[in-house]
């Protein structure tokens, strides 16, 4: 797990996906977008992420190890009913669990962008 927390007025993004380089990808994106992002690996280590950090945004993988996408969304709606969820996937739109926003695979910086205006209505363009 790696996080990077700078600037209490920046975005915080959680981002929660079981691949190394979609985890990198959606970092470097929302980074890019001047968000601060904290990138894990499952459920279980994001659900002790927002334990103890406050986001603005958490970014679900559906296809996780032990507890999916599906579970985490649920389980974040009842810990954190303020923090808005965008699911990225490769899945029909139509399988996804109901969230704020969409972040469908591949996800590019104009993508993310939309996400953010969507979801985090205090988000300024850098």
């Amino acid at each position: 797990m790696a996080t990077a927390t700078l600037n209490s007025d920046r975005v915080k993004v959680l981002v929660v996906d079981d691949s190394e380089d979609l985890r990198g990808l959606l970092r470097a994106h929302f980074e890019h977008a001047g968000c601060d992002v904290t990138v894990v690996e499952s459920a279980e280590a994001a659900i002790e992420a927002y334990t103890a950090d406050d986001h603005d945004l958490a970014v679900i993988d559906l296809l996780l190890p032990g507890m999916d996408g599906w579970a985490l969304t649920e389980r974040i709606g009842v810990d954190r009913p303020d923090c808005p969820v965008a699911i990225t996937s490769v899945l029909d739109a139509d399988d996804y669990p109901p969230s704020k926003g969409v972040l469908p695979k591949p996800v590019n910086r104009a993508s993310v962008r939309d996400v953010l205006l969507k979801c985090v209505p205090r988000w300024v363009a850098p």
